[in-house]
């Protein structure tokens, strides 16, 4: 279970394979899939799946997903091509610099004390209304307020 010290989500890389295992298996609680579990997961498929291409698998492990808690992907709900493909580029930036010897529990918890922390880091790049509107969610779309690049 996340720790509540949104700084420090998890307390070790098992709970974070847990995270990422049960999004594949479509098992994990829709309570669990919080903005910290959305990079937990990422980061553990980039480091621990190198045979899922992210950018192409993402988008079905996703929408699988939100079906399988009861969710829908529409226009208006569910699945976000931008914010998805966004987010992936994020954590792979992240995790880059980062030595393979670091506890993913470790990067994860410096994910969280940095901007990408925030829910609403992603309005840094997009407005609000490019980054809700129906073509962001069904495609990629361009961020409008400053190019998609990161400096950790």
């Amino acid at each position: 279970m996340p720790d509540p010290d949104i700084s420090r989500p998890y307390d070790s890389d098992a709970a974070i394979k847990r995270v990422a295992e049960g999004l594949l298996a479509r098992t994990l609680p829709k309570a669990e899939w919080t903005h910290a579990a959305h990079f937990a997961a990422t980061l553990w498929l980039l480091r621990h799946r190198p045979d899922l291409e992210l950018g192409a698998a993402m988008p079905s492990i996703i929408r699988a997903y939100n079906l399988s808690v009861g969710g829908r992907n529409t226009e208006t709900e569910g699945y976000h091509e931008t914010m998805t493909q966004a987010s992936l580029k994020a954590a792979k930036a992240f995790l880059a610099p980062r030595p393979l010897t670091e506890p993913l529990h470790g990067t994860v918890a410096a994910l969280m004390r940095s901007p990408l922390g925030k829910p609403d880091w992603i309005l840094a790049f997009w407005s609000h209304g490019r980054l809700f509107s129906i073509e962001a969610r069904l495609g990629w779309v361009e961020p409008d307020l400053k190019a998609l690049q990161f400096a950790f």
